[in-house]
């Protein structure tokens, strides 16, 4: 049963990687410049699938694409309520859009799953996967191996197509009628099949993804969309540190952060990291300072360049600047859950009169000596 537990959560997952859909829109966020064509309706052998596109394909109308099955939207969030499996439950929120891609996170209340489609050649496909990504990042552009079709044209019954894993995807109804807590739907639908359990999923036209059946033996497993939130941001529990000279200690305030769609994460951070705490408490970022690029590299590191002002405006002396650097490693390197922040200022390693930094040499995050502020402070 655990077992069925765990590929359950892996398959519900995967089935609903569509499930707010694609749509053309603007993107403004970092470290993104896509600029792929756009979609067709000619299929293509790519991406390790294999068409097989034979039997009654009686098309919707002439005129429905991909595109009509996925109107996302930005700042959307898609909820769905699962029944037997504490994993089925799950939400969806579209964290970045560019010319043809969409990067969407799937929080089932005990992990959070990052995934990248792409609408191209008349197929959605699945890009790019990461589990345990709890931090917000641009992933426009990573891919791996694993490519899967989600769903592909023509939207006709009968249309065909094996995965990598060997598991076959059928288009098996265009008209089916479902019942949710959102509406009621003409639905089309998808079943994957192995030679041990299938998937079934149904997407209606001008929602996405509104239901999700995994059956396996005398086990089914459902998630139902249950409600959609328009207009809402994504919202980061995130702990800020804060030096206070007088006790030497550093302390930590847990801030509410709001992420909309294409928001570009570093500026968000750089701009509530300004924002005042109290008197007791130094400012860590000056108003002229900025985050020049933030990430997680491969190597487990995170990477943040600030620009001059940080070091040039923080009029401290040896003992506060190392305090004013450690709430900085500190914030960001909880936020990305790692133990070594590699700081520099304009893409130079850190040097001032009291500290210097050789070249690839990190910070390591240390929280022995801070306390957590409470809701009065």
């Amino acid at each position: 049963m655990k077992k069925l537990i765990v590929f359950f959560a892996f398959v519900i997952l995967i089935g609903n990687l569509a499930g707010c859909g694609i749509q053309i829109g603007n993107n403004n966020a970092e470290n993104n410049n896509s600029k792929n064509s756009t979609a067709n309706n000619n299929d293509k052998n790519n991406n390790g699938t294999s068409d097989n596109n034979k039997g009654n394909k009686e098309p919707t109308t002439n005129s429905e694409t991909i595109n009509d099955y996925y109107p996302m939207k930005k700042n959307n969030r898609y909820i769905y309520e699962g029944t037997g499996n504490e994993f089925a439950s799950y939400n969806v929120y579209n964290d970045y859009i560019s010319e043809e891609k969409v990067q969407q996170r799937i929080d089932n209340g005990g992990t959070v799953l990052v995934n990248v489609l792409e609408l191209k050649d008349g197929k959605l496909t699945k890009v790019f996967s990461k589990g345990e990504t709890y931090y917000r990042e641009n992933l426009l552009k990573a891919s791996n191996d694993e490519k899967e079709v989600i769903l592909m044209t023509p939207l006709t019954k009968g249309t065909t197509w094996t995965l990598k894993d060997g598991r076959v995807r059928t288009i098996t109804n265009t008209a089916v009628d479902i019942t949710t807590p959102t509406g009621n739907y003409k639905a089309i639908e998808v079943t994957t099949k192995n030679t041990k359990d299938k998937t079934i999923d149904y997407y209606a036209k001008n929602v996405g993804l509104v239901k999700s059946i995994f059956v396996s033996g005398g086990t089914e497993i459902s998630s139902t969309l249950t409600k959609i939130e328009d207009n809402v941001p994504l919202v980061q529990n995130i702990n800020f540190f804060y030096p206070n000279i007088d006790d030497g200690k550093l302390y930590i305030k847990s801030k509410q952060i709001k992420f909309y769609t294409n928001d570009i994460t570093r500026k968000v951070l750089a701009q509530a990291y300004k924002e005042p705490i109290n008197n007791q408490l130094g400012v860590v970022f000056s108003k002229n300072t900025e985050i020049n690029s933030l990430y997680l590299n491969q190597d487990g590191i995170v990477y943040i360049d600030l620009n001059q002002a940080f070091r040039d405006e923080m009029s401290a002396g040896a003992a506060y600047e190392e305090m004013l650097l450690q709430s900085v490693v500190n914030t960001v390197g909880q936020y990305y859950q790692t133990a070594k922040v590699y700081l520099t200022i304009d893409n130079k390693p850190y040097e001032s009169g009291h500290i210097s930094m050789k070249k690839g040499e990190y910070f390591k995050v240390q929280t022995q000596n801070t306390i957590e502020m409470k809701d009065s402070h």
